[in-house]
């Protein structure tokens, strides 16, 4: 195909390129059934139980980062479902943005790409920080040195294999869950309603004991509500390595975003119910600090070492299952041609490992600032603006493609999108409440990337690429047709 003319079509130039481009971009399939899928989803989201979420308590107080959480909760389930029916119809390692491209072409598929990308860059940065608190209150010893070796080890194991990292992924989240029930159990006896509104109201308006800081809490806590569930939409980035995409998907997804709201509901009530509120809304081992404060347990017990001690495998399996989220998207977006393609180029093991290390090495440097509270900020704030065009995404297609082969289809239908959609909106509203320093990071990395796209890489997108093909294909017909 590579001496056939380039295509065309919404403002991009598609190149055809020879069959030797794709062998050295190649993942290996059928590494992951539903059961790992739905560890990934877990996996991608459970250091949110362990540490971040608090820090909602001190923008919203208990009653604010509840009603918070409801929404988000609400959010994340009907873009689940959501989620369920594009990954079904568009099974490829671009997820979302593959999701975006079919409904909105090239600049709604790159714009939503980007923000993914925003996303999954960021959140391992923060994690690194969370992780560096535990380690420093287990062992002594955080910082960098912490943050270099995790980024080093983990990085290196996903470049040795999909299915070794998933497995092991796997396992390590079953311990994370096993010490999150385990505090669960523990905190229940010593649960008090009183501690739940123990931070003194404000003047603000609506303000009480319920939301000390008035209604406008309730906005500025989401950023740390969506703590709870962020980043479980990655799953699809696995739909080129899962065993029957269309069909384990879906069912990934769904599973693992019911063991999430579960976990989400009782941390956010027995935390908080057994420490305070006032207590650990801005630690950086929320869980730990909880058992050990005296309306606890009166200082350190063995409980506390366990969770501390296996806490630290949630942040790890977090921290682990986003690496490989960002290494996908930056993978599907370089292998069509939007990032620059040596980006995309997988090795031996068929792993993107340039996708792996390079973004590593920029959210090592991310790490080094410190502020997990800021960089969670900076990842959700990307994250809100892929959830707005993705479930945006889901009604365009049932609207202007109503024929396309659903293996799986969304209760509801377009209200449930619909519902997710505005809650989206919310939530990206929020992002602007609490640091405009948030903003401002977003928007440069934005505008350069957008730059590029513009500038450059709209005019050398790839034909064959698995979420642009149809684009290609479409096109050829409508020119037979008219010939």
């Amino acid at each position: 195909m590579a001496d056939q003319p380039n295509i065309h079509v919404h403002g991009a130039d598609y190149e055809k390129v020879d069959a030797s481009y794709f062998e050295h971009r190649q993942l290996r399939t059928g590494a992951a059934g539903w059961v790992l899928l739905a560890g990934l989803g877990v996996a991608y989201v459970i250091s949110g139980d362990f540490a971040g979420w608090n820090f909602g308590l001190k923008q919203g107080g208990w009653g604010g980062l509840l009603i918070a959480t409801i929404l988000m909760a609400v959010m994340y389930t009907t873009m689940v479902f959501t989620l369920a029916e594009l990954s079904s119809m568009i099974p490829t390692a671009g997820g979302g943005y593959g999701f975006a491209r079919r409904a909105f072409g090239p600049v709604g598929g790159f714009l939503t790409g980007t923000a993914i990308l925003l996303e999954y860059a960021i959140a391992p940065a923060a994690i690194a920080v969370f992780i560096g608190a535990y380690t420093q209150s287990l062992l002594g010893v955080g910082g960098w040195p912490i943050y270099l070796a995790f980024y080093a080890v983990f990085v290196g194991i996903h470049i040795y294999g999909a299915g070794t990292a998933l497995k092991l992924m796997f396992l390590i989240t079953a311990v994370a869950a096993t010490a999150l029930v385990v505090y669960v159990v523990a905190m229940i006896p010593h649960f008090s309603t009183a501690n739940l509104f123990d931070i003194a109201p404000t003047t603000a308006v609506g303000a009480s004991a319920f939301l000390p800081f008035g209604y406008i809490g309730i906005w500025a806590a989401i950023p740390y509500a969506i703590w709870f569930f962020l980043a479980i939409e990655g799953v699809p980035l696995a739909a080129e390595e899962a065993a029957d995409p269309r069909k384990n998907l879906p069912k990934g997804l769904i599973v693992g975003m019911l063991i999430l709201l579960f976990f989400a509901a009782s941390i956010l009530v027995v935390g908080p119910g057994g420490a305070g509120s006032a207590t650990i809304q801005a630690s950086g081992n929320p869980l730990v600090e909880s058992l050990e404060a005296a309306t606890a347990y009166g200082g350190g017990t063995w409980i506390s070492a366990f969770v501390n001690l296996v806490g630290l495998a949630g942040l790890v399996a977090s921290f682990f299952s986003i690496i490989f989220a960002y290494s996908r998207q930056l993978f599907a977006l370089s292998r069509a041609g939007y990032l620059p393609r040596f980006l995309s180029l997988t090795g031996a093991h068929k792993t993107p490992w340039v996708a792996l290390i390079i973004p590593g090495t920029i959210g090592f440097l991310l790490a080094l600032t410190g502020e997990g509270d800021l960089l969670i900020l900076v990842a959700v704030f990307g994250a809100t603006i892929s959830y707005v065009l993705m479930t945006a995404a889901h009604i365009a297609l049932r609207r202007r493609e109503p024929g396309l082969d659903r293996p799986y289809r969304t209760p509801g239908g377009i209200l449930t999108s619909g519902i997710a959609l505005v809650l989206a909106i919310t939530a990206f509203a929020a992002g602007f409440l609490v640091d405009l320093r948030v903003v401002l990071y977003a928007a440069g990395f934005y505008a350069v990337m957008v730059a590029y796209f513009f500038f450059y890489s709209r005019h050398h997108l790839v034909a064959q690429a698995p979420e642009e093909e149809f684009e290609a294909i479409a096109r050829a017909e409508a020119e037979l047709g008219g010939g």
